[in-house]
């Protein structure tokens, strides 16, 4: 379990002095989400916390189409979120600063009354999980606000998160997909891939195959590792978020050892992409 209610709060806080910072040419500037500008992005913010507030603690549901695949389910998110984004056109950077303000203690708060070992609305997708628990869902969604901010961050040039306090978390949560994404590779049993993060935020996660699945781990010493693949910290981010894939990457990536499972680990992403 990473137990992350408690940050959700911090990340608001850290949003919000952002935000309130920018001149009004940083909010029409671009970021790595592509078609989004910062504008876009905070926009998309403050739908994360409606939608929360109003799906899952008031129990407000609208009529959605029949989703039969993954790709139909990321269709419809992307559809929604698009939606949203466009009729936010017509509202200024002040009011959607008030609107975080307004809906961001709710969610918290709506977030910080789980229990976190009840089922969760909704699963983790992208970590294989077609059941999860509150805890991972919540999980998942500091791994959004950290995400979306550090978009913003990114654009206007003002660092702030990319620390041990707020990365790494997000990082410890991203690597639950590590496992999934091997899913359909075969290996020698015992066979270990190392992750490794290098930079300013440093970090090392590993997973082995035991013969019929791969399972994250503690590498416990005399352990060999037949692959290890290091990745710049600031890079990370962009490749998990599926914003860059590593050709885009290839001075930011390097591989040492068994090639092919490598590869597979560079193509890892944790979020709905």
């Amino acid at each position: 379990m990473i137990e992350l209610v408690h940050k959700l709060p911090e990340l608001d806080v850290k949003l919000i002095e952002l935000l309130e910072s920018l001149d009004k040419s940083d909010w029409n500037q671009q970021t790595v989400a592509k078609l989004w500008t910062v504008k876009d992005v905070v926009a998309h913010l403050l739908d994360g916390n409606i939608r929360i507030l109003s799906g899952l603690r008031d129990g407000h549901m609208f009529d959605t189409p029949k989703i039969g695949s993954y790709q139909e389910l990321l269709d419809f998110l992307n559809q929604l979120n698009a939606d949203w984004v466009l009729a936010m056109k017509r509202v200024s950077p002040e009011m959607l600063i008030d609107l975080l303000k307004h809906t961001g203690k709710p969610f918290c708060d709506y977030y910080a009354s789980l229990d976190p070992y009840d089922k969760a609305v909704f699963p983790v997708a992208w970590a294989g999980e077609s059941e999860s628990k509150n805890w991972m869902h919540i999980a998942r969604e500091y791994t959004e606000k950290f995400l979306h901010q550090q978009q913003i961050r990114d654009a206007v040039g003002v660092q702030g998160i990319m620390t041990d306090e707020f990365y790494l978390p997000f990082l410890d949560v991203c690597m639950y997909a590590l496992p999934h994404t091997f899913r359909e590779v075969k290996a020698d049993k015992g066979s270990i891939v190392q992750m490794n993060l290098t930079g300013a935020v440093r970090g090392d996660w590993y997973v082995r195959f035991n013969g019929k699945n791969w399972e994250q781990i503690e590498l416990t010493p005399g352990s060999a590792v037949e692959v290890e693949v290091s990745i710049d910290s600031y890079a990370a981010w962009k490749l998990f978020s599926k914003s860059l894939r590593p050709h885009d990457l290839q001075d930011k990536i390097s591989i040492q050892g068994n090639q092919e499972l490598g590869k597979v680990a560079t193509e890892m992403v944790s979020f709905m992409a």
